[in-house]
């Protein structure tokens, strides 16, 4: 049962490096990931990218977020343009699977309404509690459109055939999970925000900000383990890895 997997960039955020890799000086601009998965029983987003709204007002819609990460972020680059140019109609998504909750991962779903929403349970309740909320910039105009949801505790095999696996990953947010896509080269790990750059895991540093520190490196213990077994990690924000990642119509193999 083949499997296709296809990477988009929708948008780029500038930050300090600090924000990345803790204690580290200068600067870096990161890719905003989002991937397509084309299974037999159905269309996957493993995240959604910026809501368009911060093309034309990022302030507006960020707030001071958007003073700390500074989008490039034109238009097209959004999850529907993105997959319009495959000749994928965003209507006919049946899942996302969001790797976490916040802006740069879940601010696309809107543009997706017909898809069942996947997510660890534990990082969907933190969405609606406030002191969560606040504690993780979380916001509801990038997650509540009246999605169907599936709250989902540890590994759920989405397919039942092990082809697309959530890979619980939690630290970075109460609830992040990663996902491994197993195609016909082998185990691939979308790593999201689990770890941001390949440094992140050779190094096993974490970046400044991180909702459960000690939780977080127990994760890139587990991403460490799955790629000594052989998986490819594709790092949540690397540049230099992003460009060796094929681009969609280009189909990772």
């Amino acid at each position: 049962m083949s499997v296709k997997l296809y990477a988009m960039t929708c948008g780029w955020l500038s930050a300090d490096m600090n924000m990345f890799l803790a204690g580290q000086e200068g600067h870096i601009k990161v890719p905003i990931p989002a991937y397509l998965i084309e299974h037999p029983k159905g269309k996957v987003l493993f995240d959604s990218g910026m809501h368009p709204d911060i093309q034309t007002d990022p302030h507006g819609r960020i707030g001071e977020l958007a003073d700390a990460f500074v989008p490039d972020f034109e238009a097209g680059q959004e999850i529907k343009g993105r997959l319009e140019s495959l000749n994928v109609d965003p209507d006919s998504i049946d899942f996302i699977i969001n790797s976490h909750l916040h802006f740069d991962h879940t601010g696309g779903n809107e543009l997706v309404p017909n898809a069942k929403v996947i997510i660890q349970k534990r990082e969907w309740e933190a969405g609606h509690v406030p002191e969560l909320m606040e504690a993780n910039l979380f916001d509801p105009l990038d997650y509540d459109h009246g999605h169907q949801v599936q709250q989902v505790e540890g590994e759920f095999d989405l397919f039942g055939d092990g082809s697309v696996t959530t890979v619980p990953t939690y630290g970075h947010t109460p609830g992040h999970q990663a996902l491994k896509v197993r195609l016909d080269s082998g185990d691939v790990i979308l790593a999201a925000d689990s770890c941001y750059l390949r440094r992140t895991l050779e190094e096993m540093m974490l970046p400044s900000i991180v909702a459960e520190p000690e939780t977080m490196m127990e994760s890139l213990r587990t991403l460490k383990k799955l790629k000594n077994a052989g998986a490819r990690i594709f790092y949540g924000h690397d540049p230099e890895f992003w460009e060796s990642v094929p681009q969609a119509p280009l189909e990772i193999t």
